[in-house]
């Protein structure tokens, strides 16, 4: 509201200023419209300004209210993410630890294919060979397990 105050005292200023320097003539009266209009033009510049001003603090105001929702993972980068339901313990293999199972990573991992080559294992079951990705490897190449998947 200062700021408006201040505008109008500065154009007033200004008028007043070229009013009363000297007597009114023929040609001062395109002066006088000339100054008028650069009186309006400041006097629009500044509504402008004070109306942007107003709208960027509402738009503060309502955005501090509301809750932040988190965006989901871009897909360059979600495609990382390995499901947590085909990390199984499998019997026959030495490291006792759990693997993804390839199966199950081609039927809920759209990315299966592009897994890593060098991350697939083969071991002896005791009755066939069978094949999993070791989840330590994979983590060097940047994959995770999410385990909270719903």
């Amino acid at each position: 509201m200062h700021r408006k105050f201040i505008a109008l005292i500065v154009a007033t200023a200004v008028a007043i200023t070229g009013l009363s320097a000297a007597p009114a003539r023929a040609g001062d009266a395109e002066k006088i419209l000339g100054g008028l209009a650069a009186i309006a033009l400041f006097g629009a510049a500044v509504h402008h300004y004070d109306k942007k001003k107003k709208r960027e603090r509402v738009a503060r105001q309502h955005n501090h209210y509301q809750p932040v929702t988190p965006r989901p993972l871009p897909p360059r980068i979600s495609r990382y993410d390995l499901p947590s339901q085909c990390l199984k313990q499998m019997r026959g293999y030495p490291g006792n630890q759990p693997l993804l199972k390839p199966n199950c990573l081609q039927k809920h991992y759209r990315h299966a294919n592009s897994l890593p080559q060098m991350c697939r294992i083969s071991f002896w079951n005791g009755k066939r060979n069978k094949q999993a990705y070791e989840p330590r490897c994979l983590r060097q190449q940047g994959y995770r397990v999410l385990h909270n998947q719903y």
